[in-house]
């Protein structure tokens, strides 16, 4: 054949979403690796409703996303939602595995690149997540390095996280960032946050206090035409944050066991964010519901500002 055949992505929307998208209203996507790997049952249910009711409270609509069916569910009902926190082995997707995952019918739960990428396909511009993959630990040997910090070079979307997840090489994943040309800007002060921390000591590399500036600036990257989002780090909460020098002796005891245990590549993430949970008794994961629903508000507040500003331009271009 000398023309390539196009067909649309087999993307499964719902009826909410498409009409909140057809009129310009504010949606965020919700990741759903969170839900299968990043938290126990029935807690990971429990968090990704309350984040779903945070959004809407905000005056958006939430977009959880995942891949049941062989299609990009764009959002998810409470029983599918149900559904997923129970499935067990849900493959955990990214870009080199999301075709794969839809041609083989299996459940996978969407990681930021895998996210991001469905979020664009279904003209979503905000995505609300706890917090970034990046270059880990002894990546000069291993080269691990997660491919969210490519795909935030090339897909535009805006990504809310607390930063980089703090079991990461933080210094290692601004470098990379910095590099690919990805914005990282932080929310409300000037260090980049480390997840369960509001601090990493060091310094963003821009900063905004509104997120009608953030909501701008996507804009603005749309109008230059630049590739890629940019990266929002909102820190958690004051009141829920574990500091770096408390809980930093922990990840390098969680690090130390997955290097004993040969754990590597995609198990990396969970078991570290599972031992770390043992580790604070708990406290981890209180941080990060938290820190996973304050992102959701900023997400929505964002999406709200582009709606508004995007209806205002085709109003003056009338």
């Amino acid at each position: 054949m000398s023309q390539t055949l196009q067909i649309s992505a087999p993307l499964s929307v719902t009826p909410e979403i498409a009409a909140a998208l057809a009129e310009n209203r504010a949606v965020v996507a919700l990741e759903s690796t969170i839900i299968t790997h990043g938290m126990p049952y029935p807690q990971n249910v429990e968090t990704a409703l309350a984040v779903e009711g945070d959004i809407r409270a905000a005056g958006a609509l939430p977009a959880t996303i995942a891949v049941m069916g062989g299609k990009i569910q764009i959002g998810l009902s409470a029983d599918r939602l149900d559904e997923l926190g129970r499935t067990p082995g849900a493959r955990k997707l990214s870009r080199a595995d999301l075709a794969a995952c839809l041609v083989s019918g299996d459940t996978g739960a969407t990681t930021v690149a895998a996210t991001m990428i469905a979020a664009h396909l279904a003209g979503i511009s905000v995505f609300a997540t706890g917090g970034i993959g990046g270059v880990h630990r002894g990546a000069d040997t291993s080269f691990d390095i997660s491919a969210d910090l490519h795909e935030l070079a090339q897909t535009a979307v805006t990504v809310v996280a607390a930063g980089a997840k703090a079991i990461l090489d933080i210094p290692k994943t601004l470098e990379v960032l910095e590099t690919l040309g990805v914005p990282v800007i932080a929310f409300g002060q000037s260090e980049f946050p480390a997840f369960w921390a509001r601090s990493s000591g060091l310094t963003a590399p821009l900063r905004f206090d509104s997120a009608a500036e953030i909501a701008a600036a996507h804009l603005m990257r749309a109008r230059l035409g630049l590739a890629g989002g940019q990266l929002i780090a909102n820190p958690i909460p004051a009141n829920a944050e574990i500091p770096l020098q408390e809980i930093m002796p922990m990840i390098e005891q969680a690090l130390a066991e997955a290097a004993t245990r040969h754990i590597a590549a995609k198990a990396v993430t969970p078991f570290l964010l599972g031992r770390i949970f043992e580790l604070t008794a708990g406290r981890s994961l209180n941080a990060n519901i938290a820190l996973v629903r304050n992102n959701a508000k900023l997400g929505a507040e964002i999406a709200r500002e582009i709606a508004g500003a995007a209806e205002r331009l085709r109003a003056m271009a009338l």
